[in-house]
């Protein structure tokens, strides 16, 4: 072995406890950057596979009803590549001993042919895929019972079995439905109602087809059209010719992938975990950089002497340099091993997570070499970043300047003493004074402490939002217990018949059409809300928690949505509707308002009817009960025969807990304890560098008669100090990270509130100060034992 390969191995031993620390950081930057670009590359990995394998439809369109004959006129639209219609009903299902309502999707499944789009595939009993039958799901039974395949999701949240039995109101009509097969679509990968996940009260049901049509007298027809491209044809020319085409049935705007509802939640999610997983890695391995920096810094100046010696020895700067890049090469080695362990470990976690959301067929952890590769590259340029400016710098000297010890710091009156501030005490005069003679090391320490700060805060950011969210959505904006609605819109005088429920005590009508909205060359698909004049018990309420009455004869829009229209307050925007006959409404823009999901459009529902001129017609509406009568209202509303669905907000705020806020606590956990690693790390190597300067002083302090106490207070006093400077700035950090990463996850899909809480504040104080009082306790034990003879004996 050579020579500096042996010194190599004793500046590791020396040094261990700094070392670890410092691959603890680079541990946690390498894990959060693999952990969650791994999980995005397996949920984009098992995404395109089964997209590939189950043929998921790039178009697809909706009608009331249309002739089988109009298929070929839709496959004969220019880029059209294929067409497959169906028959697809949402209907209200029922079962015994479940209270909660549910609303279920059942999709027609040919017998004579399989499907070509949006294929479905079998789940067996032990978690393999089973073939699919030829013939579907299976006739009607005897007793009129439905075979279907159930989705995956709802199986699994309700524990059904093959056999189980469940209601389903079809057409008027209480049929049984039989689980025949567990089911994953690629058009159901994210199962829920309006961009929520809800396992429990949303289930997708394939059932025979014929059954189906026969049924809701669709037998010749269909309501619903998958379309796959062309190669190179023009999306936005395909949907316009198959809208031209569906018109004349009353069909909808046809749309593309982007406003599907399951691969809208599934690419936001990925977007917003690519920048997770590059904003925050970076923070950490800038924070490692700093630490080797500064250690670096430290053992190269303490070991000048031996430099001078080994270049008069006749080594190369090279060599020396070499030696110095091995020692840092180990340490953030040590950080790429345990980090890439650590993601992979974390990676398999939130994957699983993910798993409560999306359902694939094959759904495994992937970790890439080309990942592991660029984790490699981060770390490397980690250590170059951080060491090469010191090791150039030392090894540059000539060796007689080597020889001769570092010129001392600069000593003179602390800043509080030019200023006029004579009682300082002792102590305290000497750390200011010590903290004044490093000012760019000061500034660093204080730097690394105030990330770690931030850490804490963006961490349970995400907490306090969700909190602000719930608040906001199922206390100030919905007021109501349950929510009601409708398939077609009836008229007003049904919340007579719903206010004789049991339990009720307010209704309050709403009414949503489907609509574009066009101004000038853009245009934007969403639903016009139409609410009460000043409504009560469904109010729109923006980020802030104002309220916001659609009281005028205009439109109401989210922030977002007019932005990407262009519009401003005051502008005319051409609304044109998708439901019934066709019209198109020339309205102005009364107000936006900053909401936290989706681009919505609201209007005063009697100004709604008014310009749609079908008189004073509703699609829901949204109850008030008295405490206690919500099952019996629930039980109640399945017998009547036009309402499509009941909700209520109790349910739908336990799906949202058990679920989304579950996983944000999750994440907050674990950014917190990365953020404990920073700061032990920054803490701890800086009070463990200032021991090593000061071992000298400090030892003759203690035979001048200072008690270990007090010298320990003059060593602890610093790090006090930094770490009292740092809260604050860490606090404001994070506050600015906070605004930062909002503005980069903003979607269309969501925006979080900026709201960070004082317990949030708080958390961050203490969790950087219990890791500065850990710290404090190692090297106050260190000061403890400390050699005075060595310590003397060493040369100044």
């Amino acid at each position: 072995m050579r020579a500096l390969d042996r010194k190599l191995l004793r500046d590791l031993r020396a040094l261990w406890s700094q070392a670890l620390t410092i691959a603890l950081v680079v541990a946690s930057g390498i894990a959060g950057f693999v952990t969650t670009l791994s999980a995005i590359d397996s949920l984009e990995l098992a995404r395109d596979r089964f997209y590939a394998s189950g043929r998921f439809a790039d178009v697809f369109g909706a009608v009331k009803r249309a002739p089988d004959a109009l298929a070929a006129r839709l496959r004969a639209v220019p880029g059209v590549a294929d067409v497959q219609t169906t028959t697809e009903f949402a209907v209200r299902v029922t079962r015994d001993g479940v209270d909660d309502p549910i609303i279920g999707q059942l999709i027609g499944v040919p017998r004579d042919e399989p499907l070509r789009m949006n294929r479905v595939v079998l789940r067996e009993a032990g978690g393999g895929i089973a073939p699919v039958p030829a013939g579907g799901p299976g006739a009607a039974q005897p007793d009129g019972a439905l075979p279907a395949w159930v989705s995956e999701s709802f199986v699994r949240a309700h524990g059904l079995q093959r056999g189980s039995r469940l209601q389903a109101l079809i057409n008027g009509k209480q049929r049984d439905l039989v689980v025949a097969g567990v089911a994953l679509s690629p058009e159901y990968v994210f199962a829920g109602l309006w961009g929520m996940p809800d396992l429990r009260g949303f289930g997708v049901f394939w059932v025979d087809g014929e059954a189906l049509d026969a049924a809701w007298d669709m037998t010749g027809a269909f309501n619903r059209i998958a379309v796959k491209l062309a190669p190179g044809a023009s999306e936005a020319a395909v949907i316009d010719g198959l809208t031209r085409e569906l018109a004349r049935f009353g069909g909808r705007l046809a749309h593309g992938r982007d406003a599907q509802v399951s691969h809208a939640m599934l690419d936001n999610e990925i977007a917003e975990q690519r920048v997770l997983g590059s904003i925050l890695p970076a923070i950490f391995l800038a924070v490692a950089a700093f630490l080797l920096n500064v250690v670096v810094s430290r053992l190269v100046s303490t070991q000048r002497e031996q430099i001078a010696a080994l270049k008069a020895l006749g080594y190369a700067n090279r060599a020396i340099a070499s030696h110095y890049l091995k020692l840092v090469a180990a340490v953030v080695a040590i950080g790429l091993v345990l980090g890439l362990a650590l993601g992979k470990w974390l990676g398999l976690m939130l994957l699983g997570l993910y798993g409560d959301f999306f359902r694939f067929p094959a759904f495994e952890h992937v970790l890439s070499p080309a990942l592991v590769s660029v984790a490699a590259g981060l770390t490397a340029a980690t250590a170059l970043v951080g060491t090469w400016s010191a090791i150039a710098a030392t090894v540059r000297l000539a060796p007689a300047e080597a020889m001769r010890p570092p010129a001392p710091g600069r000593y003179r009156r602390t800043l509080l003493e030019r200023l006029g501030i004579r009682r300082i005490g002792t102590v305290a005069r000497m750390i200011l004074r010590q903290l004044e003679r490093r000012p760019w090391r000061s500034t660093l320490a204080v730097a690394g402490i105030a990330a770690s700060v931030a850490i804490v805060v963006m961490g349970n950011f995400f907490r306090d939002a969700i909190e602000v969210i719930v608040d906001t959505q199922f206390t100030l904006a919905m007021r109501n217990d349950v929510a009601v609605w409708t398939f077609e819109p009836l008229h007003e005088r049904a919340a007579l018949e719903l206010a004789r429920l049991p339990g009720v005590t307010q209704t309050e009508a709403s009414r949503f059409v489907d609509v574009v909205l066009v101004h000038g060359h853009r245009r934007e698909r969403s639903q016009l809300r139409g609410y009460a004049t000043h409504p009560q018990l469904y109010r729109i309420v923006d980020v802030d928690g104002r309220l916001t009455d659609p009281a005028g004869d205009g439109l109401v829009l989210t922030d977002r949505l007019a932005d990407k229209l262009g519009l401003r307050v005051g502008d005319r925007v051409r609304v044109e509707v998708l439901e019934g006959r066709p019209r198109v409404l020339d309205l102005s823009v009364d107000a936006t308002v900053r909401e936290m999901m989706g681009l919505n459009a609201y209007m005063n529902r009697d100004a709604l009817n008014r310009a749609l001129g079908d008189g004073d017609l509703s699609t829901g509406w949204v109850l008030a009960l008295e405490r206690g009568r919500e099952p019996a209202l629930l039980a109640a509303s399945r017998d009547l025969p036009r309402v499509a669905g009941a909700f209520s907000k109790s349910t739908m705020l336990r799906n949202m807990q058990e679920l989304s806020a579950r996983n944000i606590r999750i994440m907050s956990t674990v950014l917190t304890l990365f953020a404990v690693v920073i700061a032990v790390g920054v803490v701890y190597n800086n009070a463990r560098i200032a021991l090593a300067e000061r071992a000298w002083e400090l030892a003759s302090l203690r035979v001048l008669g200072f008690t270990r106490a007090e010298v320990s207070g003059l060593l602890l006093g610093e790090l006090a100090l930094l770490i009292a400077v740092a809260l604050p700035l860490g606090m404001l950090a994070g506050w600015a990270m906070v605004h930062g990463l909002v503005g980069a996850l903003k979607s269309d899909q969501f925006f979080f509130p900026v709201v960070i809480r004082p317990r949030t504040f708080a958390i961050a104080a203490l969790a950087v100060v219990a890791a500065g009082v850990a710290s404090a306790l190692i090297v106050r034990r260190r000061i403890d034992h400390l050699d005075m003879v060595g310590a003397l004996k060493t040369r100044e």
